[in-house]
């Protein structure tokens, strides 16, 4: 078996910083350590975290008063963010900067009295903490097909702002809908989805079509790693995504004489390595790394990390 191994993969920039932050808040200041939702959309992840003491909650109020209590990547609403100091909670902002960016771009819409359209899943984490900055004012808006039954106020006021984490194929479409549909839209100058999740859909969009399989570690509640197996689908090839080696299925690979393996940019690299292993082991896999472009992104540590670690 040939197996092309997809890079840049894995761990983005944001997921690197927002999974430094509670590992440093463990360091300094010792568990219990409270994370709203999960820090990032991977199982192993989160469940390496509780082994040492995190506490993953979907409520403010299940966080003892004066507790530390950090946000995850995906971004909160300022209703998150009011009720936590209502409890005198230390907080922790594990936001991804890029979607801090799309926080800005609706409240500064919203300021300018537009009707925003937030192309994404709206049941996705990222979509309720960026609704949560203007929830009269914003519309989710999952397909084309949404965009046509839409009514606003004014149809010349009208910005769109979009998940970062989206296929760009199916954003596309809609983005290419709500042009139509509102001529004179508004929209931020540079892309919102981000720099990993198009890096990641372009080597599976590029690659795909050489290989019989793609293989795409990630979580089931990841949205830019499934976006990965709907990539490898539409260039005619299938692709399954899974938590780990362990959840392959040797049907599967019946006949197949070509693998493509990428992850997800919340899947940890340990789990690469776990499955090229395997497909050596048990199918003769040789093993080619194809480098699409290199990343070299990263974030710095947010100041209520830094503050926390000098306090300590």
């Amino acid at each position: 078996m040939r197996v092309i191994l997809a890079n840049p993969r894995g761990f983005c920039a944001g997921v690197n910083m927002a999974i430094d932050c509670v590992d440093q808040v463990l360091k300094s200041h010792g568990p219990p350590v409270y994370v709203f939702h999960e820090i990032v959309h991977n199982k192993h992840v989160v469940d390496a975290f509780r082994d040492r003491g995190v506490t993953f909650v979907d409520r403010v109020e299940e966080v003892p008063h004066g507790s530390l209590l950090v946000y995850s990547a995906h971004g909160i609403s300022p209703e998150v963010r009011q009720a936590a100091r209502e409890r005198k909670l230390v907080e922790v902002d594990a936001t991804c900067p890029l979607v801090t960016k799309v926080h800005m771009e609706v409240v500064r819409y919203a300021r300018d009295g537009f009707t925003i359209l937030f192309v994404g899943h709206r049941r996705h984490d990222e979509a309720v903490g960026t609704v949560g900055e203007a929830p009269d004012r914003i519309i989710v808006v999952e397909s084309a097909e949404e965009v046509e039954h839409l009514n606003v106020p004014d149809e010349d006021r009208v910005a769109f702002v979009t998940q970062t984490t989206l296929s760009i194929s199916d954003a596309q479409r809609v983005i290419d809908a709500i042009k139509k549909r509102f001529p004179n839209v508004r929209y931020p100058v540079k892309d919102d989805i981000c720099y990993a999740t198009t890096n990641r859909q372009a080597a599976v969009t590029q690659i795909s079509p050489e290989v019989d399989l793609v293989l795409v570690i990630g979580s089931k509640n990841s949205s830019n790693s499934k976006r990965l197996v709907e990539r490898a689908e539409e260039q005619g090839v299938p692709g399954f995504l899974i938590d780990d080696e362990s959840e392959i299925d040797p049907a599967w690979l019946e006949g197949k004489e070509s693998v493509l393996v990428t992850a997800g940019a919340s899947a940890p690299e340990h789990l690469d390595s776990a499955l090229l292993a395997r497909l050596k082991r048990e199918y003769g896999a040789t093993v080619d790394t194809r480098t699409l472009v290199e990343e070299d992104m990263s974030f710095e540590l947010p100041k209520s990390v830094r503050r926390l670690t000098v306090v300590q």
